[in-house]
């Protein structure tokens, strides 16, 4: 800070020192040639006094500048190189992307398959079970059915029997039966009895 402080003034010194020859030499009345040439001696004494006093802080603020803008120049390639290679493993991505969704369908074709089988296979087992057990309702309804006809047809001819041997048989004949009947009850116990 002291050190810029110093340079300022300097440099201020040396601005008036080479500002007051030409207007001194204005004031005296010199010929526009030698007031010309102290003009080029003054400005060439101010360029001196620029660059020996500013010549170090313009160096370095030009180096600064071209360093940071070099700097922004690496920073701003490798973000391009980043963004590059970013796009480049979207891009690989994408085509993964394409690859297992194809994959993804064709799974997902096979499985739809699979459970079209399995649900078809069921539904048959299911219609064959269906079938078994109607086939066997089918068969216990038709035995019983026959069962019970065979009952009705013995009753009705138990029946038809009854009434022809009712038609038939006269009281001489029941009584005849009947005396049979006791004689075969009895011949058992007499003979159970000796």
């Amino acid at each position: 800070m002291i050190r810029n402080s110093h340079r300022s003034l300097c440099v201020a010194v040396t601005l008036c020192a080479a500002l007051v020859p030409s207007r001194a030499m204005a004031a005296s009345g010199a010929s526009e040639l030698e007031n010309f040439l102290w003009q080029v001696l003054n400005l060439a004494i101010l360029g001196a006094a620029i660059w020996y006093f500013a010549r170090k802080p313009l160096v370095n603020w030009f180096r600064e500048r071209r360093d940071r803008i070099e700097g922004e120049v690496a920073s701003a390639a490798k973000l391009h190189r980043e963004a590059e290679e970013r796009h480049a493993r979207w891009q690989r991505k994408l085509e993964q992307l394409e690859t297992e969704l194809e994959g993804i369908r064709h799974t997902a074709r096979g499985r739809a398959e699979g459970e079209r089988d399995r649900i078809l296979e069921d539904a048959r087992a299911s219609a064959r079970r269906i079938r078994a057990d109607a086939q066997l309702a089918i068969d216990q309804e038709v035995r019983r059915a026959r069962e019970e006809l065979r009952r009705e047809a013995s009753d009705l001819s138990v029946e038809l029997a009854a009434e022809l041997l009712r038609g038939q048989i006269t009281d001489a004949d029941r009584d005849r039966l009947l005396d049979e009947f006791v004689t075969e009850i009895e011949r058992p116990s007499s003979g159970a009895g000796s």
